[in-house]
């Protein structure tokens, strides 16, 4: 029996006209991953590192929400892996169902999302279905790709620049309904185009991760590179970091890649990064017991990063947080930034402050990225000027495992997750475009292995 979500993929698959398929009905359940609130202490008492996603998080049925006028259901093709995911499916820094219980008491419309569930993603690309009676620039059938900077722009803060918001939040970590599902609810101002000579699962890889490196490179609220600028990029063959360096080569900036093996220099190399350290290889040490950094590590690393690059480091692009801060802080050239948008090792930042204060640097923070920013880094992918970073593919029943990877840094890059799309390879409709960028477009797939 056709169910009513395979009518939805089917019509997708077949590029049946808006009219079609605005007209096909919506199912009352939707296949997604979630967390469940009755489990969120699951893992009380176990260190982080032995969290396992796999027994968190369940591939499974859930009710789908009335459409508000601002929104739109998006048939999911393909979704990815974000370190929120994982945040999310070990419950750290804490649970995320305190953040629906605070977007269910702004509205009604915000009450939907205080579930006792949590449908997880903050990536997808895939197919427009039904638009609230206040979307205006988007219908059903069109191809699109989501961001996940989720708003009210009701709220004066959210002008100017969007991540100022007092309610801005992340959707799929800080709201319901996310990508990892055959089925996502998502705001109208989320929707971006898909880049047409992208599969599903390449197109679904990088909205959070390159808006997040633009904004930080890129954009005035972040860095602004400018050209003959030296940036160093820690975890520069990872999700984030391997956009980093494309923004800084189209800037004409020198990246100073850090990996941890050989493998990752050389899929580093292959992507114009001549600058390279292995750390691993270098064995640093910043911390020599739980409690104390090592100064003479970060001199070490200083002078390495010299050695390489031939100056110090305008820019520190960080993200580890805890393990690295103390020398990042240290490395940066009199004057220049340390910019952070995460920290996956730990989120007790210490530093020697005397190498900030004495030298004129500056730690900027960093928070994904507002529409614009997100359109303009989803330009530079629609127009083959920076490309995907997907190195492994899984189904969406086997998302825990896909997570599990990425909590262990067992991938380079991207991992994609296809939820409606039956296979890989689908969803091209510039096959000229791709036929000329295939080696950029399948550096990490081939890296990989």
């Amino acid at each position: 029996m056709t169910t009513e979500i395979d009518a939805i993929r089917s019509a997708v698959l077949e590029g049946a006209p808006g009219e079609e398929i605005s007209s096909l009905a919506l199912p009352e359940g939707v296949r997604g991953a979630l967390v469940r609130a009755d489990e969120q202490e699951m893992f009380a008492g176990v260190a982080s590192e032995d969290k396992d996603p796999r027994t968190s998080i369940h591939v499974e049925d859930f009710p789908l929400p009335e459409l508000a006028p601002d929104e739109a259901v998006i048939a999911v093709m393909a979704s990815s892996i974000n370190f929120n995911t994982v945040w999310t499916s070990i419950f750290e820094p804490l649970p995320t169902f305190g953040f629906l219980k605070r977007l269910g008491r702004e509205s009604m419309w915000g009450a939907r999302h205080d579930q006792p569930f949590h449908v997880i993603g903050s990536d997808a690309s895939g197919v427009v279905v039904r638009v609230g009676s206040a979307v205006r620039n988007w219908k059903a059938g069109d191809n699109i790709t989501v961001h996940c900077n989720y708003l009210d722009d009701q709220d004066p803060s959210a002008h100017d620049d969007s991540m100022l918001a007092t309610n801005q939040r992340i959707w799929g970590f800080e709201t319901n309904y996310g990508g990892l599902a055959d089925l996502a609810i998502v705001k109208a101002n989320q929707i971006m185009p898909k880049p047409a000579h992208l599969t599903w699962e390449e197109a679904a890889v990088n909205a959070l991760c390159n808006s997040t490196s633009y904004r930080m490179i890129v954009s005035p609220n972040g860095s602004q590179m400018t050209q003959g600028q030296t940036v160093l990029v820690w975890g520069a063959s990872g999700g984030i970091g391997a956009y980093a360096c494309q923004y800084v080569l189209n800037g004409g900036g020198t990246p100073v890649g850090v990996v941890s093996s050989p493998q990752r220099a050389a899929l580093l190399n292959e992507l114009g990064v001549e600058a390279v350290i292995d750390r691993k290889a270098e064995g640093y040490r910043f911390w020599s017991d739980e409690h104390t950094q090592d100064p003479a590590e970060w001199l070490r690393l200083g002078k390495k990063i010299r050695e390489v690059s031939g100056a110090d480091p305008d820019i520190v692009f960080e993200h580890p947080g805890r393990s690295t801060m103390g020398a990042s802080v240290f490395v940066a050239k009199r004057g220049g930034m340390i910019i952070t948008c995460a920290a996956t090792s730990g989120f007790n930042i210490e530093y020697d402050n005397r190498h900030l204060w004495m030298k004129l640097k500056t730690i900027k923070g960093c928070h994904f990225a507002n529409y614009r920013e997100a359109w303009e880094a989803n330009r530079a992918i629609c127009e083959g000027r920076v490309h995907p970073t997907l190195s492994k593919v899984y189904a969406l029943p086997d998302v825990g495992e896909a997570a599990y990877q990425v909590h262990k840094n067992l991938v380079e890059g991207k991992v994609g997750v296809l939820c409606l799309a039956p296979e890989e390879g689908l969803g091209v409709t510039d096959g000229e475009t791709r036929e000329r960028l295939l080696p950029q477009i399948t550096l990490f797939r081939r890296h990989a292995g």
